[in-house]
């Protein structure tokens, strides 16, 4: 199912449209299910019309503008203040905020596209799982800080995170005092969040950083509340860490760390972006170009993205369908990509529930070192949930309005694979250019195979007697049949069982 793209020979130099590799609706869709979770059909026709290195300019910017998520009040209230809440109504229990948290992101992610779409990934980078350390207050906070940071600076993300509420939590740095200090943040900091395993850094390191980075245990008997620094608590012992030698505090560790090992850093951030934004399959010397990048300025996130997008490397053939839809992907990109109204289902609760149950719990990874991603999504025993939960999309768009289906394809484009921009009249489509529009539309290289193609196009045609689709029959078949939207339905319902339909 996966392509293999070590054959990916493709540059970081921008992308040039051209007849080989042409700006089309399946470039078009491989950025933006990359990029963000999918592009409605009116951004992808007015994507065709842009430049694809304007465009990706045009979604960063856009990203970086964009102000964080606007918080709800309980985002600061301690565990008194939730249990007063559930006490003036008993179904509003601590868990009840935390899902109106994920929904909250669940939302965001449909909306807002590139800043959300690296705010799941640093979820996933930077894992804490909100089942640990419980609050739906400090969720709210992690998950801010996820956004705020998403596409700015790495270094200053780093700062951060480590003395947030959820993480000192999550991996015990607020039990972490002079007189016994806790390794566990100290070892993900470099083993998960900054350099790799067993990748510049020693046991002596670990512990020596542990040591430096103790005192952030005070809640002033909140429980709850804000973990501040208790001087009190922090180890003023010489240390040595990386071969610098004082007492180092927490300022000191995340200063040496980025000047010592610039390099391992630079290169294990930029080895994770490839392969969550490009392919499993590791191109080291794009990395290592992404990686210099990545230095040069000043570890900026938008920076280093913006060379990726925008390259020949990222929109080479290899690369599109070359990773696996993740829940998320499956679902909100779907829905994004029909627009449909699903009339009075609650499309976040719904995605946010179902992405759950399909192994991608938003907020709450499985562990410490995230979802394991690609072919863990498609396990046997997830498959079937996968092809019902689109199928349930499907269904209740069809409850809450037929037509929206018919009204989708006399808008799609269609064409060849290469200039595929026409949209068809009401009359005179060859039903086959049609399936094959539809086709392109939701696969990510379309459908190869002639046979399963058939098998698309048989499943489209067969409301009607095949007369309808000769030349002169009568009545001849077009898109201005209301029983168009039956067929389109047909078809979504065969195509989710497809594997390539799981793939991105």
């Amino acid at each position: 199912m996966m392509s293999d793209t070590s054959c990916n020979l493709a540059s970081l130099d921008p992308y040039v449209p051209s007849a080989e590799s042409p700006w089309n609706v399946q470039r078009v869709h491989h950025l933006y299910r990359r990029i963000g979770f999918g592009a409605s059909k009116a951004e992808v026709l007015a994507a065709l019309s842009q430049n694809p290195g304007t465009l990706v300019d045009n979604l960063i910017n856009e990203a970086l503008a964009l102000a964080p998520t606007v918080l709800p009040i309980w985002n600061n209230w301690n565990r008194d203040q939730f249990e007063a809440a559930e006490e003036a109504n008993p179904d509003n229990d601590t868990g009840f905020y935390r899902r109106e948290g994920k929904n909250l992101m669940i939302g965001d992610l449909i909306q807002n596209k590139v800043r959300d779409r690296l705010t799941l990934f640093w979820s996933n980078h930077f894992v804490t799982e909100d089942d640990t350390y419980r609050s739906p207050a400090y969720q709210l906070q992690y998950y801010n800080l996820l956004q705020f940071h998403a596409l700015g600076n790495f270094r200053d993300f780093v700062y951060d995170i480590g003395i947030s509420n959820a993480m000192l939590v999550y991996l015990n740095g607020d039990e972490n005092i002079k007189d016994r200090p806790n390794e566990n943040y100290a070892r993900e900091l470099y083993e998960l969040f900054t350099l790799g395993v067993d990748n510049g850094y020693t046991e002596d390191d670990i512990q020596e950083t542990a040591k430096a980075l103790t005192g952030y245990v005070e809640t002033n008997d909140i429980s709850w509340g804000d973990i501040v620094f208790n001087p009190a608590q922090f180890s003023n012992d010489s240390k040595t860490i990386f071969g610098q030698t004082g007492n180092l505090g927490y300022d000191d560790v995340i200063n040496t760390l980025f000047q010592q090992r610039s390099g391992q850093v630079a290169t294990f951030i930029c080895a994770k972006l490839y392969a969550y934004f490009v392919s499993p399959t590791c191109n080291e010397a794009i990395v290592a170009q992404m990686a210099q990048t990545f230095i040069s300025s000043g570890y900026n996130i938008a920076t280093v993205l913006s060379q990726l997008f925008k390259s020949e490397h990222f929109f080479n053939i290899e690369a599109i369908g070359a990773i696996i839809k993740s829940p998320c992907d499956l679902l909100i990109c779907f829905y994004n990509e029909l627009g449909f109204t699903l009339g009075t289902t609650d499309v976040n609760d719904y995605i946010r529930g179902t992405v759950r149950i399909l192994g991608q719990d938003v907020l709450n990874p499985i562990d410490v070192e995230g979802w394991q991603m690609d072919e863990y999504w498609i396990s046997p025993d997830l498959l079937i949930g996968r092809w019902e939960s689109v199928r349930f999309i499907v269904n209740r768009a069809q409850a809450a309005n037929t037509q929206q289906f018919r009204d989708f394809i006399v808008g799609l484009p269609i064409g060849t694979a290469a200039d595929g921009n026409l949209q068809p009249t009401l009359s005179g489509p060859d039903v086959e250019i049609v399936v094959r529009a539809i086709v392109n539309y939701f696969f990510p290289r379309g459908i190869e195979d002639d046979v399963i193609f058939n098998e698309i196009l048989g499943v489209f045609k067969d409301i009607f007697p095949p007369t309808y689709y000769e030349i002169g029959g009568s009545p001849t078949w077009d898109l201005s049949f209301n029983e168009v939207s039956e067929q389109f339905i047909a078809l979504l319902d065969f195509i989710v069982d497809i594997p390539e339909f799981q793939l991105k």
